[in-house]
């Protein structure tokens, strides 16, 4: 796969147009574009699935305790469900069952759906969204190298990022892009896009994506895919696997936007002349683009009910996505869905929409109700068995898989490991998981010789100790003053890691609420079973 990783980061680039620094300058104004920036970049920065970037990933996904959960639904969900693997409850366990890669463009576009909520022009931006989605699909399947498949839906996915973007911050100037192209008898198709969103913004959708992704220094492979091809595709085969990427990307943009919008009657001459266009790429011609068109719908579909991500009834996008009939009632096709059964499948729900039945699309069911937080516990616990009972997982691995456990299960706030420091004779923070977990880390610093320090007396006891509301009276005298200082938490749980009778490492978890933590006999024996697989994982490692 080509190389991923971000470009370094660099003093503000002197772009040279004064209509993209004036557009930058007004998103940076907005309040949420920061956080979007961050968190793209953060996500991205993770270049391949070697160990130090699994770790990476996870980690960034772990600080964001919403991103968090909702990706594990996602991955539990059918399209990424494996029989017999059980429930996944961490995200390391989702990056070794479902892939890096795959997690991570998932993670990607959970943060991008983020930013349409509450919006006024929610619809329109969702819309964008999924066509973003099936591009991306439809790159995937129709990817040269499979190694190269989720580097593909990236490109394809950011090569509507300008849309996404104006959409998000720019209104009034979508809404006269949409006025412009919808006059009747204008040009359509993706020069009309780029010429008319020129003239309203003053630069085109591409010109716009790819200066904001300069600005977050995005990887230099991704920026050269983010801008489609021009000019006739060679006949030749591609050697250079950015050109690659960025011609797969551009045919499936071109694929999802016909199969979304294409009248059933005039689909397959359409998908013709897409092939015709992309011939150096569509080797398998109308009918296998037509192929990759039913299984990127059959995907995008079930991620956007996943997502419980309701577009409007009535929509292309929406109808496009109507789940097939049941199996039992019209027997699914021996082999791959052809143009000609794509477009009776178009035409039967519009036929439909036209009867006024509305999409099932629009209307997705409500998500399943989550696993508890027992069924969350005891998942881990398996999972971290099933790890060390392998080979190749690291000291830190196990244990991050206990927090991340620990942190999903219970809904804590932060984990932190402390472990001991001899020398100084201290618990010392060593790294940590969730939200604030950077200045709990360097704060948590636990002094084992001080007489009437509470966490002191907790670990050299090697008992456990939840604190249910740090606010009372009576737990405010007992907590020491260096933990007052530096920590707000309104409950919080001491799990000290015991060697011959001794301390050597502690979990610290909190919550910010008083009462936060609601731990029955149950969770508190799987909190302990975590606790000793840890310390079994550092006899494990000697």
């Amino acid at each position: 796969m080509p190389d991923t990783a971000p470009s370094a980061p660099a003093a503000p680039v002197p772009y040279g147009d004064a209509a993209l620094e004036f557009l930058l300058r007004r998103m940076r104004h907005r309040s949420d574009f920061p956080a979007l920036s961050e968190s793209v970049v953060r996500i991205l920065k993770t270049a391949d699935s070697d160990r130090e970037s699994l770790a990476d990933l996870t980690q960034e996904i772990l600080k964001d305790v919403a991103l968090t959960q909702k990706l594990l639904r996602l991955v539990n969900s059918v399209q990424f469900a494996r029989s017999g693997q059980g429930t996944i409850g961490t995200i390391s366990r989702a990056v070794s069952l479902v892939g890096f890669n795959t997690v991570r463009n998932l993670a990607l576009s959970l943060v991008l759906l983020d930013q349409m909520e509450d919006k006024t022009h929610a619809q329109q931006m969702k819309e964008e969204f999924v066509r973003a989605l099936v591009a991306g699909a439809v790159a995937s399947e129709i990817s040269p190298d499979p190694r190269e498949s989720e580097a593909a839906f990236l490109c394809a996915v950011f090569q509507r990022l300008g849309r996404m973007l104006v959409c998000f911050y720019f209104q009034e100037e979508a809404e006269e892009i949409g006025r412009l192209l919808s006059i009747p008898d204008a040009p359509t198709g993706e020069e009309a896009e780029q010429a008319v969103s020129a003239q309203v913004l003053g630069l085109g959708y591409e010109d716009l994506a790819v200066g904001v992704a300069r600005a977050w220094a995005l990887p230099d492979t991704l920026q050269r895919g983010m801008r489609r091809p021009t000019g006739q595709m060679p006949a030749r085969a591609l050697e250079d696997p950015a050109e690659r990427l960025r011609w797969t990307a551009a045919l499936a943009g071109d694929v999802a936007a016909v199969a979304v919008a294409a009248d059933p009657a005039t689909l397959p001459d359409s998908l013709r002349e897409v092939a015709r266009r992309h011939a150096g790429l569509a080797k398998g011609g109308a009918e296998a683009l037509a192929r990759a068109a039913a299984e990127a719908r059959r995907r995008t579909s079930e991620l956007t009910r996943a997502m419980d991500l309701r577009l409007e009834a009535g929509s292309a996008t929406a109808i496009w996505l109507q789940p097939e009939p049941p199996a039992e009632d019209v027997p699914a096709p021996a082999e791959p869905l052809t143009v000609e059964q794509l477009r009776g499948s178009y035409a039967q729900a519009r036929a439909e929409r036209a009867a006024g039945a509305a999409p099932a699309a629009a209307q997705p069911p409500a998500p399943p109700p989550g696993p508890s937080s027992a069924e969350m516990l005891s998942a881990g616990v398996q999972e971290i068995v099933d790890a060390m009972a392998g080979s190749g997982m690291r000291l830190d691995d196990i244990v991050r898989m206990v927090m991340s456990t620990m942190l999903r299960g219970l809904g804590f706030r932060c984990v932190v490991f402390c472990l001991r420091d001899n020398q100084a004779n201290v618990l010392q923070g060593r790294f940590g998981l969730g939200e604030g977990q950077a200045a709990a880390v360097r704060a948590l610093r636990v002094p084992l010789g001080t007489q009437g320090d509470l966490f002191s007396a907790v670990c050299l006891r090697g008992g456990d100790l939840l604190v249910a509301d740090t606010t009372s009276p009576r737990e405010l005298q007992r907590l020491p003053a260096w933990y007052r200082q530096h920590f707000d938490a309104g409950a919080f749980v001491l799990l000290p890691l015991m060697r011959n009778d001794k301390p050597f490492a502690l979990l610290y978890a909190d919550h910010a609420q008083p009462g936060g933590i609601v731990l029955d006999d149950r969770g508190f024996a799987l909190l302990r079973t975590l606790r000793n697989q840890a310390v079994m994982a550092f006899r494990q490692a000697g």
